[in-house]
Parts: structure tokens; sequence; C-alpha cells
């Protein structure tokens, strides 16, 4: 189905907020964690009981992931209502309620961390669920983008195993890697896991990135495989930092601004990897065909 016109320009850009202000959610939420401000403000919904406390310690990063939550909240109900009223495809709609009725559990698993006192599988959940809901936002950013939209060039692929295979084992893989980060970074698992799933999460993005530009080249599935290669590389790169500033810092009063900043980077980086693999799955989906497909489809064309 095509969307055209002025409006769905405008939608787009929308959808595009959306996701840039989810990201910033998702990194004051990885700060509240690092500067261990979960508890700074102990009541919720209200802060102290007021709609605006004081802005001063602690405070300022719970709160503030908040306030730019309610924000997420507000933008994602215009969202799910635009593309509802709007004429994209069924599955657009139907991922635009899925997010609305993921940022409502959301904020639900945000109130019960610091009502029952940051409990390790609350707070796990609600960390995940940030990162699907962010990938949710830039998968609809993506599908009402203008090149998006038409008769996509349809590519045959022969490779083995199949590309649309390798494309949507990486978004799970991604998925079981962060809870396993979250579980370390809650104390409820070693470092161990999380090094081992990121080897494995690592190599099938790999295999998935480089598969797909041998396959697509320079075409849009091409770029998101891209992105995603280089995203991974850095994505490693700020885990190392991570830990190693971890260990070695781990001795300071407070914690460190380098710790809290490799920290903080590496799990934004993690969101854009998550929603970069589920893009280009979503872009394989829709360009790629198996060459058996490809063949079946032009016979029945050509017979009709």
């Amino acid at each position: 189905m095509r969307t055209e016109g002025h409006g769905s320009s405008w939608l787009h850009r929308y959808a595009v907020l959306t996701a840039s202000t989810t990201l910033l959610l998702v990194t004051a939420g990885a700060l509240v964690k690092s500067k261990e401000a979960g508890l700074a403000v102990p009541d919720w919904p209200l802060s102290f009981g007021q709609l605006m406390p004081p802005m001063e310690g602690g405070v300022l990063y719970e709160h503030g992931h908040r306030m730019i939550g309610a924000l997420v909240g507000l933008l994602t109900v215009g969202l799910a209502i635009w593309l509802w009223r709007s004429p994209v495809p069924r599955w657009l709609k139907r991922l635009g309620a899925a997010a609305l009725a993921a940022v409502v559990v959301q904020g639900v698993l945000g109130g019960m961390t610091v009502l029952l006192k940051l409990p390790p599988a609350v707070s796990m959940s609600h960390a995940a669920l940030a990162q699907l809901f962010f990938s949710a936002t830039v998968v609809i950013a993506r599908a009402t983008s203008a090149d998006w939209q038409g008769e996509p060039a349809i590519v045959e692929d022969t490779g083995s195993p199949p590309l649309r295979v390798l494309a949507w084992i990486g978004p799970p893989a991604i998925v079981a890697q962060l809870l396993l980060g979250a579980a370390y970074r809650h104390k409820v698992l070693g470092i161990i896991p999380h090094i081992a799933g990121a080897l494995i999460a690592g190599a099938i993005l790999f295999m998935a990135g480089i598969s797909a530009l041998g396959a697509v080249g320079d075409k849009p599935a091409g770029r998101a495989a891209r992105r995603l290669l280089w995203l991974t590389g850095i994505q490693i790169v700020l885990g190392i930092a991570a830990y190693l500033s971890r260990i070695l810092l781990d001795e300071t009063v407070q914690p460190h601004p380098w710790m809290v900043t490799f920290t903080v980077a590496h799990v934004a980086v993690g969101a854009l990897v998550l929603a970069t693999s589920f893009v280009l799955a979503a872009e394989i989906q829709r360009t790629v065909r198996r060459a058996a497909q490809t063949a079946g489809a032009d016979g029945l064309a050509t017979a009709r």
C-alpha cells in the first residue's frame, strides 16, 4: 500500500520525533541506574507528592526520567491514533497499537520498580521492554518514510542459510543479550554469561550484516546492514570500556563520570543495535526472496 502526500511526510516526521525522544528516554533510564538514583524519589506516580519537586541530586535524574517518559507516552498516543487514521498497511497500524500498549505497561513497570524497591525481575523487564518499544518506534519511522513507499525491487537470495533466517535470528539474540546485561547490572548474574552472550550475538549480527551486504549491495537493506555492522563494532568497544572502567574505578565513593559515560553509552548504542537489527529484518522481509519463491512468482505472473 502506498501512502502519499503532505500528510504522509508529516507522519514520518512525527514518527522520527517519537523515536528520537524514546532514545533520549532510554538514555535517561540508563543514567538513573548508573547514578544509583532509582530510589531518589520514593513515591509514584507523584514525586514527593508533587508534580514538580526540587530538581536536586538524584531527583534530577529520576524525576527527569519520569518527565521524558510522560512526553514519550503522549507522543505515542498521538502516533497510534495517526497511524490508525492513515492509509498505511494494517501491520503498521497494529504495530502502532502495540507500541501504545507497550508504553502503558512500561509506565506501570517503572512505577513498580519504585514502589517495590527495585526488584531485579521488574527492573530487568522494564529495561528490556524499553528497548523493544524503541525498536518499534524506529521501525514505524522507517516504514512511514518516502523511500519505503511503492513496490520494492526484489533481490534473489541463493545463500545458505537463507538471509531472512539470519536476519530474524538477530533481534531475539540481542534481546537475550540485553537481559544478560541487565542481570549483570542488577547483580543477578556475573559478567561471564554477558560476555558469552556478546560473542554469540556479535557473531550472528556480523554474519547477517555481511551476508546482507553481499546479497543486496547498496539497496536499503544493504545500508541497514552497514549501519548494523558499524553499531555492533562500536557496541563491543563500549562494552569493554564500560567493564574496564567499572573494575578500575570500583573503589570511588560516587559513580565515576567515566564509568557512567561508558555504561550509559553502551546502553544507548545497544538500543540502536536492536532497532537496526529489526529494521534490517524488515527490509529483508520486504525485498529479498529465495530463488524458488522468485521463480514461482514469475511463473504465476506469466500464467496470468
